[in-house]
């Protein structure tokens, strides 16, 4: 409860000093020289006590969601190169809807109402509401900015991001290639895996083939498959050393089997204007400067799949193949973590059943 004392200092003036004590919080203080100010702020703060929106730092009062997104945007996210094109507009879709709020007035109950709002956002990419894992991804975004100002900036005294709970995430997708099989006749029909890969040989793009083989004989993603550089790969050894990967550990991958045959056939043809092992079209600048980006895929890789008669298949899915490959031949979690370069055991487990 709050109580109001009035003092007399020595001069004769008049204050008005505000207690409040609530069980379960620490007592707060103030003194005001009019007692219409001290009533007013005993009575907005009692109740931002009670609701959980109250923070004792006064750099909550003084500063805006939208403060603190622009000065994260500015200082933390080009430590962040990977990740800060994604990260900036998901903390500037927040700072759409709440950021003219102060911190001390951005309460859990307003971050569910934009959760809330997010699971009903249509995607201008997909055309459908976004999924809850990418909801998951722009809370985790929030609530790395309230972290930061939190433990280094002093904005905030906790972060009410710690109140929120995230959206269920549906199980873990596990699809992969089937194989060879034979119908009753006993004659063999070729399974998802040998329709994709002729269907690759075949294609226009001198690229492709060689890029799905590697992606499920190592189980890398695309985008460490098409950012590989011939520094990268020792032919000679028989393997790829990965610096820029998704958990930011440098990883080797081993190269054995039609994977390494095909990336020695590929460097007796490589492109000695650059390093990259799958490159695009050359860009020139207006300098005339000429530079060049890994090839983009999407068609020829759509058209495979359409040409192989494969239903609901994604690229990121020959990573799955892949762990689910190496499962069932016997080998353990921990090795298909080491493979696939997951830290814990958490994402492999939904293989455990094949093996």
């Amino acid at each position: 409860m709050a109580s109001i004392r009035k003092r007399t200092s020595k001069d004769g003036t008049l204050s008005y000093r505000v207690d409040i004590r609530l069980k379960g919080h620490p007592a707060e203080r103030a003194t005001f020289k009019r007692l219409t100010d001290a009533k007013a702020w005993a009575q907005n703060t009692e109740s931002a006590i009670r609701e959980g929106r109250y923070f004792r730092s006064r750099e909550a009062q003084k500063h805006t969601l939208g403060d603190l997104i622009d000065r994260y945007i500015r200082d933390v996210l080009p430590t962040k190169p990977k990740q800060s094109n994604d990260q900036k507009q998901q903390l500037e879709w927040f700072k759409d809807e709440i950021g003219a709020y102060t911190l001390a007035d951005v309460t859990p109950a307003k971050i569910v109402e934009c959760r809330d709002k997010l699971l009903t956002t249509v995607s201008p990419k997909t055309k459908k509401p976004l999924a809850p894992a990418s909801v998951v991804r722009y809370m985790a975004a929030l609530s790395h900015a309230f972290t930061i100002a939190v433990n280094e900036w002093g904005w905030l005294e906790d972060s009410p991001m710690r109140k929120v709970k995230k959206p269920a995430l549906p199980r873990g997708r596990i699809r992969f290639l089937s194989d060879d099989e034979t119908d009753s006749n006993g004659e063999a029909i070729d399974g998802e895996r040998t329709r994709l890969l002729k269907a690759c040989q075949a294609s226009d793009n001198p690229y492709l083939y060689t890029v799905v083989v590697l992606a499920l004989s190592t189980g890398m993603r695309q985008g460490e498959i098409m950012g590989l550089t011939w520094d990268d790969v020792d032919i000679h050894q028989g393997r790829i050393t990965l610096y820029e990967t998704k958990n930011g550990e440098i990883r080797v991958v081993a190269l054995s089997g039609k994977a390494l045959d095909l990336l020695k056939e590929h460097s007796k043809v490589r492109n000695l204007k650059t390093s990259l092992l799958f490159p695009g079209k050359p860009i020139r600048s207006e300098g005339g400067k000429v530079t060049y980006r890994p090839m983009d895929l999407r068609a020829p890789w759509l058209t495979a799949l359409k040409k192989a008669k494969i239903e609901d298949f994604h690229f990121h899915d020959l990573r799955h193949s892949a762990a689910s490959y190496l499962a069932m031949n016997g080998a353990s979690l921990a090795e298909i973590a080491d493979v696939l370069g997951h830290k814990t055991l958490q994402m492999v487990k939904r293989y455990a059943h094949l093996s």
